[in-house]
């Protein structure tokens, strides 16, 4: 907890010393800020908020305050969007230049994260990096990887079909594999790299939590401090540091020998690598192909499992989507990444997935790079802007009954998909239809069952952090297309 963390550095000193820097004279603002909770000298509002899950609490604030709330955690300015339209206004339109920077994260630097594309401020490192994604992951260039993702999925299935425990590892198994193999290709030691990227996010995970951030935000004299102060924090950070440096050099420097000796495969370094121009450039593509790799790693596993979820509480979505494949597909043949189109009912789903428990509740924060004022709120220069997607994804106006999965929610009247900007922070959408098509055009998802043969009941249940999951589960699945069931099998065996 956050005071605990405070009570561990003596609050006596640290008022002191923020007394005597400034940080609490109370500044004066030509017009009312956003409304908000009362906050306490300080501290602000950090000692009210749910520090595992503040995406609640924000949202809670939100039915008292009004869609747009301001708040205080250690000094530090923060403005809660909880309304879509407001989002629009401010990150969308015309004012979307002087929300485009991110905040500082002093934990992300020292921590030898600087290289993290959705941290980067507005600059030219910035357009460095979006340049080499879109040069990367344009539409013609993804086209190429369709029968990747078909395989993987395909994979998948027949894997399902034969878990008996552990399903979360068994998902989380296929994304490392898919994003690897579109990222990097195929690496010698796979095992270590992915060991390695696990115990990163972990750490990263822990050392970017909002509490840790707005210490060393707040409080830039805690990082001068003796290592003995924080034994496990400047541990982590080192570590952090070592691991971010193996993993930005040694796959990419295995990917080059490859193609050197004529041994590589398709991937985006590959693609990138026989049209780059200097090491400049070899640099950014390192950062964009790590940061890739990891964003599509804990955001896609987050998504596959909430489907799997999804699919064993409301196995009449369940039917309807497969009903739908049935009928664009032929009984004998997989469904594939260009049947995408023919299927709005099975990308309604993707999007309900999305909405219903965001992988990231409160997205990637921005920061306002000048003074602004919105209906009449004044919203101050290098303030952290948080656009809360948990509570646009519960807003009851324009989600009714939104605790309820129902992909109906995203087609309109002529059963055609919707756009809705709660899912606009999702990556890689393209790459969690593939294998949600897949299972559901073989596989049928129950509820396990004990040894007594009853039916093990399943609550959704999320972890914590920046990033959520489901908690484990367990679930069963039964063949309902014998036909496809054996091409996959035939498949596999002629690898």
């Amino acid at each position: 907890m956050l005071f605990t963390h405070i009570l561990a550095l003596g609050i006596p000193c640290i008022i002191a010393l923020v007394v005597a820097s400034g940080l609490t004279r109370r500044r004066v603002y030509p017009f009312p800020l956003p409304p908000g909770p009362r906050s306490l000298p300080l501290l602000g509002n950090a000692l009210q908020l749910d520090t595992k899950r503040p995406w609640l609490t924000y949202t809670a604030w939100g039915k008292t305050y009004g869609k747009m709330i301001y708040c205080r955690i250690l000094g530090i300015d923060l403005i809660i969007i909880n309304s879509e339209t407001i989002a629009r206004e401010l990150l969308d339109k015309h004012r979307s230049a002087n929300y485009s920077t991110r905040p500082v994260i002093r934990t992300n630097e020292l921590s030898g994260l600087d290289f993290n594309t959705g941290l980067l401020p507005y600059g030219e490192t910035l357009r460095q990096h979006r340049k080499i994604f879109h040069q990367v992951l344009r539409a013609e260039v993804s086209v190429s990887y369709h029968e990747m993702h078909s395989r993987h999925a395909n994979e998948l299935v027949i894997n399902l079909l034969n878990v008996t425990s552990d399903l979360h590892r068994h998902t989380r198994e296929y994304t490392a594999s898919l994003v690897m193999a579109v990222t990097y290709g195929y690496l010698a030691h796979e095992d270590i790299f992915l060991t390695r990227v696990n115990e990163l996010i972990d750490i990263t995970k822990y050392i970017l939590a909002p509490e840790r951030a707005a210490m060393f935000t707040a409080f830039p004299f805690l990082e001068k401090l003796p290592s003995w102060c924080f034994p496990g924090g400047f541990a982590l950070m080192g570590r952090c540091r070592e691991l971010c440096q193996q993993l930005l050099n040694e796959p990419f420097g295995e990917v080059k020998a490859q193609m050197a000796n004529g041994t590589a495969s398709h991937s985006l370094i590959t693609n990138f690598l026989s049209q780059a121009r200097d090491d400049a450039d070899e640099d950014t593509m390192k950062a964009v192909a790590l940061m890739g790799f990891m964003a599509g790693l804990d955001t896609t596993t987050s998504a596959l499992q909430t489907f799997l979820l999804a699919m064993v509480l409301y196995p009449d979505v369940q039917a309807q989507a497969r009903a739908e494949i049935d009928q664009v597909v032929r009984h004998d043949k997989m469904p594939c990444l260009d049947d995408r189109a023919s299927l709005p009912y099975l990308d309604a789903v993707l999007h309900e997935v999305l909405r219903w428990y965001p992988p990231v509740p409160l997205g990637v924060p921005h920061a306002t790079s000048n003074d602004d004022i919105y209906d009449g709120y004044f919203i101050p220069k290098g303030a952290i802007v948080m656009v809360n997607q948990w509570a646009l994804s519960r807003d009851e106006d324009m989600f009714p009954d939104a605790s309820r999965f129902d992909p109906s929610r995203h087609l309109t009247v002529e059963g055609k998909l919707k756009d809705p900007f709660v899912n606009h922070f999702a990556f890689g959408h393209g790459r969690r239809v593939c294998p949600a098509a897949a299972i559901l055009a073989v596989l049928r998802i129950d509820h396990a069952k004990d040894s007594n043969g009853d039916r093990i009941e399943v609550k959704p249940e999320f972890s914590t952090g920046m990033a959520i999951h489901p908690e484990p589960f367990q679930c069963w699945f039964e063949s309902v297309n014998t036909v496809r069931e054996g091409h996959l099998r035939e498949m596999m065996d002629s690898k």
